[in-house]
């Protein structure tokens, strides 16, 4: 069986499946906030989603089942850039390419739906296959900021990576390539 990911607008119903996962110690070991995360922060969250026009979310399906929520933030278009970050909350599909496909779409809708010229995120520096990948797409580090979160009572690294639109011109048809050679389908 082929596997098929999607990215849909988060709904209603994701609610309490979008709790759970950021509350799960997969998830929040990556994420900056390092507290449980408890209903009303996470109502207030959630619902300021439909008003935002600087963030947009979705969840990652694969074959039709919730795995993990992708996000674009602080969308600017006056500078033609944004920042995004995603996470797979189900075990079930690590491994699966699942990761390089959502990043791989990111990349295209924010330089080809969007018209951006820059995506940009922060990855804790311990979070080395996440980094790895985001490099492997044509992201080049920008900065390592030391200390910059506090994690179990301690502060962490982070890295700054920047990938502009006219990298992802130069990698995206080898990327394109190593996906269609995984079994995903991806546009020419």
């Amino acid at each position: 069986m082929s596997t098929i990911v999607r990215m849909r607008e988060v709904i209603e119903d994701d609610r309490e499946r979008l709790l759970a996962w950021r509350n799960s110690p997969e998830v929040a070991a990556y994420m900056y906030s390092d507290h449980p995360i408890a209903r009303d922060e996470h109502d207030r969250w959630f619902d300021a989603i439909p008003g935002r026009r600087d963030r947009r979310y979705w969840i990652i399906e694969v074959n039709d089942e919730p795995v993990g929520l992708v996000n674009l933030a602080d969308i600017d278009k006056t500078h033609r850039r944004c920042a995004w970050a995603y996470y797979l909350a189900s075990p079930n599909v690590r491994g699966l390419g699942v990761g390089s496909y959502v990043e791989f779409w990111a990349i295209e809708h924010v330089f080809k739906d969007l018209g951006l010229n820059k995506l940009w995120c922060e990855v804790l520096l311990s979070n080395e296959a996440v980094w790895k990948l985001h490099e492997l797409y044509g992201f080049q580090r920008e900065a390592l900021f030391r200390d910059h979160v506090i994690k179990s009572g301690r502060p962490v690294d982070v890295v700054g990576l920047g990938l502009l639109a006219r990298d992802w011109a130069d990698k995206r048809d080898d990327m394109a390539a190593r996906l269609r050679a995984k079994g995903y389908a991806v546009p020419a």
